[in-house]
C-alpha cells in the first residue's frame, strides 16, 4: 500500500475468495474511500473508490475517512464514517452513515446526505484539536442491535455515544 494510507480495517471474513481491506490512501486533497483485495493478506489489488469525499459545500467534502469497522448487517456491511468540511472557522469533523453490498463491498446501496453526529458538547467542540469528534471503535450489546461507540473528543477525551443499528438502517432509507 501507499505511505499515505489512514483509517484501514479488514472485513471479517473473506468474501468469495479475498479478505478485503477497507481504507482511506492520500492521493489527492480531497481523500476518499478506497476497498483493496488479497488472497493472503500480503498481496493487495483490485484497488477501488468506493465512497467519494462530496464537492461543494457538503458537511463532507474537504475529506472522508473510516471510523469504526464496518458492521455487518442482514441488509449490507453499515458503514460509519468521517466528513471533514473546511471552512473560515477552519475543520469540523462529523459522522455519517452508507450501506454496502454483502457480497459485493465495493457496491454503495445507500448513502446519508446529512449528518448523523457532529461536535455539539463543550469536550467536543474545544481541545487539541477542535470541533472533533471521531469514533475509534465500539461494542454490540447482547440484543444484536444496541451499539455502543467509543470516540475521540478534540482530541483531548474519549466518550462514549450509544445507538441503535436498526435505527441507523432506519434513517438511511429516510433519506431518500
Amino acid at each position: 500500500m501507499s505511505p499515505e494510507d489512514k483509517d484501514a480495517t479488514l472485513l471479517p471474513h473473506r468474501i468469495g475468495d479475498f479478505w478485503a481491506l477497507i481504507h482511506r490512501p492520500v492521493s489527492s486533497p480531497r481523500a476518499h474511500i478506497w476497498i483493496s483485495y488479497s488472497p493472503d493478506l500480503r498481496h493487495w489489488g483490485s484497488h477501488k473508490v468506493i465512497l467519494e469525499a462530496r464537492r461543494g459545500g457538503w458537511w463532507d467534502a474537504t475529506k472522508i475517512g473510516l471510523s469504526s469497522p464496518l458492521i455487518e448487517t442482514s441488509r449490507g456491511w453499515l458503514m460509519i464514517y468521517h466528513g471533514v468540511k473546511l471552512n473560515a472557522a477552519g475543520c469540523i469533523y462529523r459522522l455519517g452513515l452508507a450501506l454496502f453490498d454483502l457480497k459485493s463491498p465495493e457496491i454503495c446501496i445507500k448513502r446519508g446526505n446529512e449528518w448523523i453526529f457532529g461536535p455539539i458538547e463543550p469536550y467536543e467542540v474545544v481541545g487539541d484539536v477542535s470541533k472533533v469528534v471521531f469514533p475509534c471503535g465500539y461494542t454490540i450489546a447482547p440484543d444484536g442491535d444496541t451499539i455502543n461507540l467509543y470516540y475521540g473528543a478534540a482530541d483531548t477525551s474519549m466518550a462514549l455515544a450509544t445507538g441503535s443499528i436498526t435505527e441507523c438502517l432506519a434513517w438511511l432509507d429516510s433519506q431518500g
